[in-house]
């Protein structure tokens, strides 16, 4: 194999689940599943499948709802951008996905995956839909739950034809996980669907292709993978591409715990009778580079915030980072090398905090640091660094009676009322702050049975750990990884503002 690249699985080390990938020319491309985290649509380039680097965000906020503003204590957690499916056709790049809470099927297109994109709808609601351009100029639609649907949709994408709806894959009904997150191709004049489902007696995530020699089948097929990766539940869904010297990998993502659902590389080939073959998922892989010169820019990033706006005034952050649901960004600034967060809403936890900054957590450890000055607080505000997710910890600087203190909050039960029920932290610990600034620490051990954060702030020239370690979990109340966040919230008054600096992401 020429320019031959080495690496390990997981590819990605962070959180970018619901993978769908494609090759235009030497260029792979990746769009992820980001939910109600803004800008949305993760858009990943490589050109060795193995490393890869963020291009571009498809929108910077999806819809302006109560629930995406993150009002109050309205919120889109577990909702907002599911499984998007990425295709190149024509000279134009399409993404389709649904949005649980809006209820609606987007279709964003742009002529370069770095944007512009422009949004249109599909008349609709296609769970874990995936879209074929037919070699016939037509256009079909694969979409459901256990049940698998196949429509075909107008020539202007808008809808469907009426009276083409046809189930054509049905699972077992049972307590386990039915097929769906489909991936639908045509590949040498046959149909391929690609699925995930569980197994019946324990929770593995398996692969499953079915092919076709026409659209509405019949379909006939299998389980491809049943196999797990080390701290991984198994390894499914995600899609299929192939490299200019005509290899074939899937792009597939594996649970790994708290810090999210990861894609993983596996090759695979064709049997005779044109049937998917995936070898079993390994650690170490391999893959040709069409670029072996090329830097890419890392994932996870470190930042001093030297770099306030673009060419047309707006706000332009790093794209490592992506806000807690849609951001007011009226009150984010960054100057001087300093990120500056000012509160506008009471918030109870920092759950409900605004323009919450978030990047991803790295498998299997991070350990991010912040200086934070909280010189400009008002009473009952608090600002600092978060592990976010459902069972969350804190440390960050709260003033109260005019004075400062560094406080490590958590919460660490599992949420078990309704997803719009107020779950409130705790406070663990506490120490006067000399001062009005402090070096905070979020430090994170991630695996799927157990993971681990911890949280310091640096005394006389020593990190000193604060309150207690948390154990967080993959919670399907956020239904997405552990982030840090970059936080400030007010509980008794609004107008309150921190400023960050130095972050360091190790």
């Amino acid at each position: 194999m020429s320019n031959t690249v080495k690496g390990r699985n997981p590819i990605t080390c962070g959180d970018f689940p619901d993978p769908d990938v494609i090759r235009v020319g030497d260029t792979y491309y990746m769009c992820s599943t980001t939910m109600y985290f803004m800008p949305g649509g993760a858009m990943l380039r490589s050109y060795d499948l193995i490393n890869w680097e963020l291009c571009s965000h498809i929108y910077d906020t999806l819809e302006d709802t109560p629930r995406q503003n993150l009002d109050g204590t309205d919120n889109a957690y577990a909702n907002g951008m599911w499984a998007p499916c990425l295709r190149y056709h024509n000279g134009i790049y399409h993404v389709f996905f649904i949005a649980n809470d809006t209820r609606k099927t987007y279709h964003f297109t742009a002529e370069s995956p770095e944007g512009p994109w422009k949004k249109d709808y599909v008349e609709g609601f296609y769970h874990d839909c995936s879209v074929l351009f037919d070699d016939d100029g037509r256009v079909y639609i694969i979409y459901g739950n256990r049940e698998l649907h196949i429509t075909e949709l107008k020539a202007d994408l808008s809808g469907p034809v009426p009276g083409t709806d046809r189930v054509v894959i049905k699972d077992e009904p049972g307590p386990f996980l039915g097929y769906e997150g489909a991936h639908l191709y045509k590949i040498n004049g046959k149909y391929y669907v690609f699925l995930i489902h569980s197994a019946r007696d324990e929770w593995i995530r398996i692969e499953a292709c079915f092919m076709a020699d026409s659209i509405y089948g019949p379909w006939t097929g299998g389980d491809v993978i049943r196999y797990r990766l080390p701290d991984t539940t198994g390894v499914a869904q995600g899609g299929i591409v192939d490299t200019p010297d005509g290899r074939w990998y899937g792009v597939i993502f594996g649970d790994r715990g708290a810090v999210g659902r990861i894609p993983n590389l596996v090759p695979m080939t064709f049997d005779k009778t044109g049937f998917p073959v995936f070898e079993t998922p390994s650690e170490e892989i391999e893959s040709s580079s069409t670029r072996p010169s090329y830097s890419y820019s890392p994932l996870f990033k470190s930042d001093s915030f030297d770099s306030s706006s673009d060419e047309s005034g707006r706000l332009s952050l790093d794209p490592v980072w992506e806000f807690n649901h849609n951001p007011k960004l009226k009150y984010v600034k960054v100057s001087d090398g300093r990120l500056i967060l000012t509160t506008e809403k009471l918030s109870p936890t920092v759950e409900y905090a605004r323009n919450t900054l978030t990047q991803r957590t790295k498998y299997p450890n991070t350990c991010c640091t912040a200086t934070v000055d909280g010189s400009m607080l008002n009473n009952g505000d608090i600002a600092g660094i978060c592990m976010l997710q459902c069972k969350y910890g804190l440390i960050g600087i709260a003033k109260e009676g005019d004075r400062l203190y560094i406080v490590m909050r958590a919460q660490t039960e599992r949420h078990t009322g309704s997803p719009h029920s107020v779950m409130m932290d705790k406070e663990y610990a506490r120490v006067p702050l000399n001062g009005s600034s402090a070096v905070l620490r979020a430090v994170g051990s991630f695996s799927l049975g157990s993971s681990r954060e911890e949280f310091y702030y640096l005394d006389g020239g020593e990190f000193k750990p604060l309150g207690i370690a948390v154990e967080p979990e993959f919670d399907l109340r956020h239904f997405v990884g552990v982030r840090v966040g970059l936080f400030n919230y007010s509980r008794n008054q609004t107008g309150g503002s921190a400023a960050f600096s130095n972050f360091i992401y190790e």
